[in-house]
């Protein structure tokens, strides 16, 4: 029987949840990983937390019939239900874990429903019995009560774990990992307050709610107060966000299951369920979407135009425009750089500029995303901007502000720190940020791209030849990343006409 006196350090937690995965490493493929060890780390944790409860109670009262019922007023583990009971199972054992998964999520419909997601667990060939032993038995090492893992520790760990399988899974990380380094910068950037809502409309694992609650939390304010909601496409993938939830101590939280421009699930009446805050990191142009639907939204999602059927990415953004609250919403969202200024969506941005939503376009430097080297940039707007802001967009180009440690980039505090003031400031800074009116960005087409508004400044005259070598490298470094943004674009009108040639055939 596991200790109950069982304290771990950060580093000694991490370290026992990555065995886990270690123990199924040559039996499945990597990506699997997380179907298995995750449900199987919250049925301890939820175990181990329901023993600590009963075990306070009874202490105080020895009566049974009492400790149980307050040990149930968290979550509820019905009869036969408990880790224990899977764990003295001799035989069988993946229908011993399945059968004990329903019954939770059965008794506790409205925050755990679909939680432990649909792992073949029943299946001896994928899962043999021996291999789910090992598994418990592992797990059963360590007490995961709230005394001996708090939940921010847990949380760390699940983040850590959720790491971990980006690293091991390779093709399938950035499904559901984004830089969190990037995500905290978001997170300060919209402010998310108590008492606010935050939606995720491509939750993945969850966390960038989880960022915006740690934001709330390290200025002091009642997380118990914040609602998170969020949809994801992959069923295994929301069920991890809301284990991911439940495990930081979030009480009012909404996942759902499903494809968010197909069936949008989150409503309010008859229209979208808007929210304060929405972060998001849609996936990149995705070819296979229900164009013709968007034609004729029935949620009114369509207000820029219809995006070409190759790339889906303004598709996403106008969903997630139409999901701000019409005066608190703001939103940022992670996005490729053609968004920018991609010719088959000209029209749209130049809608987008009439509207005046686009309050920050941030530009972020290569390697922050797993398997690719690409420049990405996060697109911040407001549903109302601040008098001072109005009719103005700020253009800062941080492409210069990325560390890298141990082959992985991200954003240090210092890197954080000065964009989050330049954002702040919303004024010009020479060769970082540039404050341009939508007029004159009407007036030269829409095109948003970052090196066009941000112009690099040559070196001092004092720093000699490393000021020649600087002030070529940075004309060379404009000029290239202008003609790769152009030749992107050049390459979607071509696309666009060898698909005309093709359906006129």
């Amino acid at each position: 029987m596991a200790r109950v006196s069982d304290q771990l350090t950060q580093k000694e937690l991490e370290s026992f949840l990555w065995g886990a995965a270690i123990l199924l490493r040559g039996l499945i493929d990597a990506s699997d990983y997380k179907q298995y060890v995750f449900p199987l780390l919250f049925f301890k944790r939820l175990s181990d937390v329901w023993d600590a409860d009963f075990r306070e109670a009874f202490e105080e009262t020895d009566d049974e019939g009492y400790a149980t019922a307050t040990a149930n007023d968290r979550f509820i583990i019905p009869a036969g239900a408990h880790w224990t009971s899977a764990r003295d199972a001799s035989r069988d054992v993946g229908r011993a874990l399945l059968g004990a998964f329903q019954a939770i999520e059965g008794a506790n419909p409205e925050r755990l429903k679909g939680v432990f997601g649909n792992a073949a667990w029943t299946d001896k060939a994928q899962m043999p019995d021996e291999t789910l032993k090992n598994l418990i038995e592992h797990f059963s090492k360590h007490t995961l009560s709230l005394q001996n893992v708090p939940e921010d520790e847990l949380g760390n760990g699940y983040e850590y774990l959720i790491k971990q399988f980006a690293d091991d899974s390779g093709h399938t990380a950035q499904e559901f990992y984004t830089n969190r380094t990037l995500v905290h910068l978001m997170a300060q950037m919209l402010e998310p307050q108590p008492g606010e809502t935050v939606y995720d409309p491509t939750c993945g694992t969850g966390g960038m709610l989880i960022s915006c609650l740690a934001e709330v939390k390290r200025k002091g304010g009642d997380i118990r107060t914040i609602g998170l909601y969020g949809q994801e496409l992959i069923n295994i993938t929301a069920a991890i966000a809301r284990m991911n939830l439940v495990l930081h101590g979030v009480s009012d939280f909404d996942i759902r299951s499903g494809n968010t421009l197909h069936e949008p699930a989150l409503l309010d009446r008859d229209r979208l369920k808007t929210f304060d805050v929405v972060l998001a990191n849609p996936p990149y142009s995705i070819k296979k979407w229900n164009r013709e639907a968007w034609l004729s939204d029935s949620w009114g999602r369509n207000f820029l135009g219809t995006p070409p059927q190759g790339r889906a990415d303004y598709a996403f953004f106008q969903h997630i425009l139409k999901s701000m609250d019409p005066t608190t919403g703001r939103c940022a969202i992670l996005f490729p750089q053609g968004v920018l200024g991609r010719n088959e969506e000209t029209e749209m941005r130049r809608k987008l500029l009439e509207l005046d939503l686009i309050e920050c376009v941030l530009g972020l430097g290569p390697n922050l995303f797993y398997n690719s080297p690409m420049e990405a940039f996060v697109l911040v707007c407001r549903s109302v901007k601040p008098a001072n802001r109005q009719g103005k967009i700020l253009f800062i180009d941080a492409v210069k502000e990325v560390s890298r440690e141990r082959a992985q980039s991200f954003l240090s505090e210092e890197h954080q720190s000065k964009i989050l003031n330049a954002y702040e400031a919303f004024a010009d800074q020479r060769g970082f940020a540039a404050v341009v009116s939508n007029a004159d960005l009407l007036a030269e087409g829409g095109n948003l791209s970052i090196p066009r508004h941000v112009k690099k400044t040559a070196a001092t005259e004092s720093d000699g030849e490393a000021a020649s070598l600087s002030t070529a490298w940075t004309s060379f470094d404009n000029s290239g990343r202008e003609f790769w943004a152009d030749m992107d674009a050049l390459l979607d009108t071509l696309e666009s006409v060898a698909a005309e040639e093709v359906s006129d055939a």
